[in-house]
C-alpha cells in the first residue's frame, strides 16, 4: 500500500470510528436506474462482497425492481436487496437515505440541478458521500454551503469519483510519491483517450459552458472561505504549452475540473512539497485532430450560451443513454504524468478501459467501498480522493484492473 498522511490542517472525524451497526446499510446507491448507475450496481453485485450491506435507492420502484432482477442473475443474493424510495424533490426521503447509510453513492445528475439536497443531507448526518460530477460550479457551491457542516458531523464529501477526476488526482499523487520530499515539484498530465460522452456528461458540459459567469462567482466565493496551506504554494500551470513533453504528437490545455481537484489535494497534503504546480493537457497524434477539437470546444461554448441552441444540444442525447457493451469494450484511456523536482524526473501512467462508463462505474463503486471498509486517514468536510483515500484506493483500483506504473525514473 502507498501510505499517506494529511497535514495538520486536516480535521479529525470518525473515519476510524467503530463499525456503525446502528445504520442498516454500509452503502446506498442512488440513481441505479440510469445507465452509469446500473453499471455501478452491477459492479457492486460482483465485487461488494458478502459482508457489505447495501441497497438501491430511487424514485421509481418498478425500475428499481427491474435493476434488482438483473443483479440477481449476477448474484442470486441480490434478489433480496432492499429498495429505498428517494426523490431529490422530497427532502424527507433524501434525509432518510442519508441517515440510513454509512456511505451514499449518487449518479443522479446534472448535479448542479439535482445534487444539492443529498450533499446537504449527508453533510448534516455525518454520512460519507461520493459522486461522479465534473461540474466545477456544483463542487464550489457545495463547499461554500456544506463544508463546515460536514467537518462538524465527520462526513467526507468526495466529489469527482469517476473518470473525472480519479485517474488525474490519484495519478498525480502516485507521481509525487516517486519524487523527493521537501522540494518544489512540477507535474504535468497528458491524457489520451478513446471513449463516448454520455448524455449526462453532455448535459453537465452544456450547463458549465452555458453559465461561465456563475462558475466564476462560485469559484471566487469558495476562495474567500477556503484555507490556504501555511508556508506553501500550490498552483495550476496555465501555460498553453507543456514544459515536459511525452512522446510525439500535439497537446492542448484541457479545461476540465481535474486540475482544481489535483491542486486541492496538493494544498491538503504536505507531501506535495513547498511549491507545487500542475499542468493538464490532452495529447493527440495529429494536428488536424487538435485543430478539430479546439474548434469543437469553441462551438460548444458558443452554442451553450444561447437558449435556442442550448436546447438543441440538450436534446441531442438524453441522460441515461449509453453505448453498447461491444462499443465500450473498444474504448480506453491513458494518462501519462511527467514529474520533476529535487534533481529527479519520473514518468508514470494510469491506464484502463472504457473511461466514461465501465471504468467510471468501477472507480465510483470502489471509492464507496474504500470509505466503508478501509483503514483511512482522518479527514472530514469536502475532500478529494487523494486526501481521503490515497494509497488505499490505488490498491483497490489496481486489483480491479486499472494500472498505475512508473515508466521512467532518473
Amino acid at each position: 500500500m502507498i501510505a499517506d498522511s494529511p497535514n495538520d490542517s486536516a480535521r479529525p472525524n470518525d473515519s476510524a470510528r467503530p463499525y456503525d451497526s446502528a445504520r442498516p446499510y454500509d452503502v446506498v446507491l442512488f440513481g441505479a436506474t440510469g445507465f452509469t448507475g446500473a453499471l455501478t450496481a452491477e459492479y457492486l453485485a460482483e465485487h461488494a462482497g458478502a459482508g457489505t450491506r447495501w441497497a438501491l435507492a430511487g424514485r421509481n420502484r418498478a425500475k428499481l425492481t427491474a435493476v434488482r432482477d438483473r443483479l440477481a442473475k449476477i448474484d442470486p443474493a441480490c434478489a433480496g436487496l432492499p429498495l429505498l424510495h428517494a426523490d431529490t424533490t422530497d427532502t424527507a426521503s433524501i434525509e432518510a437515505i442519508a441517515e440510513s447509510a454509512r456511505v451514499v453513492i449518487t449518479t443522479v445528475g446534472p448535479y448542479v440541478q439535482y445534487g444539492e439536497p443529498l450533499v446537504a443531507a449527508c453533510a448534516r448526518a455525518g454520512t460519507d458521500y461520493v459522486d461522479l460530477t465534473g461540474e466545477p460550479t456544483f463542487v464550489d457551491r457545495m463547499y461554500v454551503k456544506y463544508h463546515r457542516d460536514a467537518v462538524r458531523s465527520g462526513a467526507r464529501i468526495v466529489h469527482a469519483c469517476g473518470f473525472d477526476s480519479i485517474p488525474h488526482d490519484l495519478g498525480a499523487y502516485f507521481t509525487v510519491k516517486q519524487l523527493p520530499e521537501g522540494v518544489p515539484l512540477h507535474v504535468e498530465g497528458f491524457l489520451r483517450v478513446r471513449g463516448d460522452a454520455s448524455g449526462g456528461t453532455l448535459h453537465s458540459a452544456v450547463g458549465i459552458f452555458g453559465d461561465p459567469a456563475g462558475m466564476l462567482r462560485a469559484e471566487r466565493e469558495r476562495r474567500r472561505l477556503e484555507d490556504r496551506p501555511a508556508g506553501r504554494r500550490v498552483r495550476i500551470s496555465r501555460s498553453p504549452a507543456p514544459r515536459s513533453r511525452i512522446g510525439d504528437g500535439w497537446t492542448l490545455p484541457l479545461p476540465t475540473i481535474d486540475p482544481q481537484i489535483v491542486t486541492r489535494s496538493a494544498a491538503a497534503l504536505d507531501r506535495y512539497g513547498p511549491d507545487f504546480s500542475y499542468g493538464h493537457y490532452l495529447a493527440v497524434k495529429h494536428l488536424a485532430t487538435a485543430a478539430g477539437l479546439a474548434a469543437g470546444s469553441g462551438a460548444l461554448l458558443a452554442l451553450s450560451s444561447l437558449p435556442p441552441t442550448r436546447g438543441l444540444l440538450l436534446r441531442a442525447r438524453t441522460p441515461g443513454d449509453g453505448p453498447s457493451p461491444e462499443r465500450r469494450a473498444g474504448n480506453w484511456f491513458s494518462v501519462k504524468f511527467a514529474g520533476e523536482g529535487g534533481g529527479r524526473r519520473v514518468v508514470t501512467e494510469v491506464a484502463g478501459g472504457d473511461p466514461g462508463y465501465t471504468e467510471t462505474a468501477k472507480m465510483l463503486a470502489e471509492s464507496a467501498l474504500c470509505l466503508a471498509h478501509d483503514d483511512l486517514p482522518a479527514t472530514s468536510g469536502q475532500v478529494t480522493t487523494a486526501t481521503a483515500m490515497g494509497g488505499a484506493l490505488i490498491d483497490r483500483l489496481v486489483k480491479a484492473g486499472i494500472t498505475f506504473r512508473v515508466l521512467e525514473a532518473r
